[in-house]
């Protein structure tokens, strides 16, 4: 019998459902879930349901249903498993992980884990209960594992393509990254559902709240790797605007399948449309560097079929950049931009680090173009957002078997990476709401 057994606490959002996209070795086929009778219960069995359905490589997923409104009591008192997973309803996310770590279980959580600076003590308080237990308390930074993300680092870390990190001033940042999300997604022809309390950024969070996590994590992760952020020390954050999507009566419909504007969203509608903030631009140093994200979401694509993402490091001798392009059928692919003169001591050294890389990642090439390099990517390493929650699943479970493998830099980078989510967010709403400018080509 495997000594490892999903708890899911609460699933509302689709997340938590998959972490269950894949079978995994030692991992016990059944899953408790502990959440109040509602629609984003139903939703998530639905979702573990088509997943064992699926012609290719269907899962086998059971289950077992512990409905009750007082979930977490109720999952500490029966503990049928050992590791507690969460997504959605970011409000109580970080009370709900500290209570479980205390409990001796581990977690596995969607970010963002909080929202306010005031909850920063209770984020250090879970981290740190779960290293003196031997916990492992891990948040799913899928984003680590998508290609291009994964080879920008290795790009900007190799200092004959590179350079060095230039510093960056204000307006001109050093890194820049943009990350565009729809609130309206079409799934098999028809709006992909969210729930209302998605729309209420007390639960939810604000656009650097959530998303913003992945990029903070990325700069991070990108710029000093295997290296511990020290969030008071290295971090500052000098300025940050947030502005509303507007979202009308109708459109608020379609999208989530209720009746209209909730009584909890009352107060920011506005001549008959929702004023939802989710879009912030947040800027900061990170050891000097100057650093620029901005957080977007849009109602529902027009000139793309989706989600996109930006992002640029400068160094000295190159600017590595991820873009989405039209040019590129919006995939998201990798371009080395020589400085001037510096182009051709730049091929010659991304050639040779291309070539260092082929066992990581097999079937990489370079392709020059117009003065700038590409870095062609394989189908075959390009697996999909959805993918990357079994990939931080696995990472997860091996860190369980061995808790001395989890790095040591993940705690304190985990503090500063909310921190600055929190902290530029806070600092967003004592400004005048204004749309930020987009730097991505399009």
């Amino acid at each position: 019998m495997s000594s490892i057994r999903f708890m899911t606490l609460d699933p509302g959002h689709f997340h938590a459902a998959l972490v269950h996209g894949e079978m995994y070795p030692d991992v016990a086929d059944r899953v408790d879930v502990f959440a109040p009778v509602g629609p984003d219960l139903v939703a998530h069995l639905h979702r573990l349901a088509a997943f064992n359905r699926r012609p290719a490589r269907p899962t086998s997923w059971t289950w077992e249903v512990h409905a009750s409104p007082n979930s977490l009591d109720r999952l500490l008192q029966e503990r049928p498993g050992t590791v507690v997973v969460l997504s959605g309803r970011n409000r109580a996310k970080i009370d709900y992980i500290l209570a479980a770590v205390r409990g001796g279980l581990h977690v596995l959580a969607d970010k963002p884990w909080i929202l306010t600076p005031e909850d920063l003590p209770k984020l250090e308080a879970a981290l740190a209960e779960a290293d003196r237990q031997g916990l492992v308390a891990y948040d799913i930074m899928t984003e680590r594992f998508e290609a291009t993300a994964a080879l920008q680092r290795a790009l900007v870390n190799d200092e004959p393509t590179f350079g060095r990190i230039q510093r960056g001033r204000p307006g001109e940042p050093a890194v820049y990254m943009e990350s565009v999300h729809y609130l309206k997604k079409m799934v098999a022809g028809a709006p992909n559902i969210r729930p209302p309390w998605f729309f209420n950024t007390a639960d939810q969070g604000e656009g650097l709240n959530d998303v913003g996590t992945h990029l903070v994590d990325l700069v991070q992760w990108t710029l000093f790797p295997d290296q511990a952020i020290d969030a008071r020390a290295d971090i500052q954050i000098l300025d940050a605007q947030r502005w509303p999507t507007w979202v009308g009566e109708e459109d608020f419909r379609s999208v989530t399948g209720g009746a209209g504007f909730p009584a909890d969203l009352e107060d920011r509608v506005v001549d008959g449309r929702l004023e939802y903030h989710c879009n912030t631009l947040v800027t900061y140093t990170l050891r000097g560097i100057h650093t620029t994200l901005n957080v977007i979401w849009d109602w529902e694509p027009l000139d793309t079929p989706g989600d996109t993402h930006f992002a640029f490091y400068q160094g000295t001798r190159s600017r590595i950049e991820v873009r989405q392009t039209k040019a590129d059928r919006f995939r998201p692919e990798l371009y080395v931009v020589p400085e001037p003169g510096a182009g051709a001591e730049v091929r010659r050294a991304l050639e040779a680090k291309v070539a260092s890389l082929q066992g990581e990642f097999p079937g990489i090439a370079v392709e020059e173009s117009g003065g700038e390099i590409r870095v062609t990517i394989p189908d075959a390493l390009r697996v999909g957002h959805e993918a990357h929650f079994g990939q931080v699943t696995a990472a997860f479970l091996g860190y369980l078997r061995d808790r001395t493998a989890l790095p040591a830099w993940e705690r304190p980078n985990m503090i500063a990476k909310y921190m600055v989510t929190t902290g530029g967010t806070a600092m967003s709403r004592t400004r005048p709401a204004q749309p930020a400018a987009r730097l991505a080509p399009r």
